[in-house]
């Protein structure tokens, strides 16, 4: 066989075994949907967690100014102050926190004093934005 003989045979091998067909690339395509379909579930339940988790620990840290608060003041914010004494400069000129942080969801926190559960209560009405709910709309509290 001579160099052109060769180089079309080893071209006709290499043109009849090239890519993919349709059927092969739907199944493949089915496959990743079914993936797909049973683990975004389980992201979504894994972020709405992480949101409770978060809005407990920013609860922890307003609990934490609140407590620094009293210590100076001899009292906490009464509910008419309202949280906003914690990021208002006092006469010394001293905040203690530098911006009121808003639930996972964007929601404000609401805040008693005296409260319910204590000295004071924390809440956040959870993902709903409303009093009440189940699940990850569940209201969530400092004395948690």
């Amino acid at each position: 066989m001579d160099d052109m003989q060769m180089r079309h045979e080893r071209d006709r091998s290499v043109t009849s075994e090239d890519g993919f067909t349709l059927l092969e690339i739907m199944v493949v395509l089915v496959i990743i949907g079914v993936m797909a379909a049973l683990i975004a579930p389980r992201f979504v339940e894994r972020a709405d967690e992480a949101k409770v988790d978060t809005t407990k620990v920013q609860m922890k840290n307003i609990a934490q100014a609140l407590k620094l608060y009293r210590l100076q003041h001899g009292s906490y914010p009464d509910s008419s102050a309202g949280l906003n004494a914690l990021v208002t400069p006092g006469s010394s000129g001293k905040r203690y926190m530098d911006a009121m942080p808003k639930d996972a969801w964007g929601h404000e926190f609401i805040y008693l004093a005296p409260g319910v559960h204590g000295d004071f209560d924390i809440l956040s009405y959870g993902a709903d934005g409303q009093a009440g709910g189940s699940g990850f709309d569940a209201d969530i509290g400092s004395w948690e």
